[in-house]
């Protein structure tokens, strides 16, 4: 064979070894349930799969499956999406290093790798002041039981865009009403706005929501929320995950384990968000925003 044949023929075995090194297969654990939520683990493992360059290994898994029927995968790190993913995960041996996602932050913050579904606030303190500069305060209901670490982050988040967070505990639903209807009553639409969080005993769908809704159009005062579905019903405006992106995070926390690299255990809020307003009550409040200001946003309520 002539020498540079020879060449050629090692250069490209090279290129493909280096290739193949460079793509890591993931695991990944979710469950297996119907539409709509497929589509946003399917595109949670295609995000994965982008980061990875590889096919990911994935595991369905049925609502009343065992999780010791996941046991045998000798996976080093595991992605697990969701609460049924996460507790698959743990019941593998041997214990693979977990990075989680599609959950909510809560009590596993400080336990285990990975991102929640809780869009960052320092994301949504940054387009309230986009939108309303002359805002100064937030006020929050909270429970202190599943959202203590969130209102954390967002104390630092509020201070560092000039705003005073006024966050209020309530541990059952009767305190969190009584609160609301102290605080709407009392809000100066001109300088204050209201923070939905995930949390379903604060931000109840049937008694809270309405509550919030009617009397903030009634004070004019601003609502935004960490859920894309109130911006349906009537706040200013939510967010929500970027399913893809997330997926592209989260393989690169399990590839930085993979490679022996440190990673921080600590389940961080989502920053791959996508962001929806509501035009009706932007109009409402006096924002009239124009088609340009509109096309900052992801999605926009009710459609046209």
């Amino acid at each position: 064979m002539p020498l540079n044949h020879r060449f050629l023929v090692c250069a490209s075995t090279l290129l493909l070894l280096s290739g193949n090194a460079a793509a890591q297969s993931l695991t990944v654990l979710y469950p297996e349930i119907g539409e709509p939520y497929r589509a946003v683990f399917a595109e949670i493992i295609q995000g994965i799969e982008e980061q990875s360059k590889a096919r990911a290994h994935t595991v369905p898994l049925a609502a009343n499956s065992d999780p010791a029927e996941s046991r045998g995968n000798a996976a080093r790190v595991v992605i697990a999406l969701g609460r049924q993913g996460l507790k698959a995960a743990s019941a593998l041996e041997p214990a693979p290093a977990i990075v989680v996602g599609g959950i909510g932050g809560g009590a596993d913050a400080e336990r285990y790798t990975g991102i929640s579904l809780t869009p960052d606030p320092a994301l949504l303190f940054a387009t309230l002041k986009g939108l309303l500069p002359g805002v100064r305060r937030v006020i929050v209901v909270y429970n202190p039981q599943t959202n203590a670490a969130l209102i954390r982050i967002a104390q630092d988040a509020a201070r560092a865009q000039g705003l005073e967070l006024t966050a209020l505990e309530a541990a059952n639903l009767a305190s969190a009403a009584r609160i609301y209807e102290t605080q709407l009553a009392s809000a100066d639409g001109r300088r204050d706005a209201l923070w939905l969080p995930q949390d379903a005993v604060t931000v109840d769908e049937n008694t809270i929501l309405p509550l919030v809704l009617k009397e903030s159009w009634t004070r004019s005062l601003p609502v935004f929320s960490s859920s894309v579905l109130h911006v349906k019903k009537g706040v200013l405006f939510g967010m929500y995950p970027n399913n893809q992106q997330l997926g592209r995070d989260l393989a690169a926390l399990a590839l930085s384990m993979q490679n022996g690299e440190t990673v921080r255990r600590e389940v961080t809020p989502l920053r791959a968000v996508r962001t929806a307003l509501n035009t009706r009550t932007a109009s409402h409040l006096g924002l009239n925003l124009v088609v340009s200001q509109q096309r900052n946003f992801d999605a926009i309520y009710p459609q046209p």
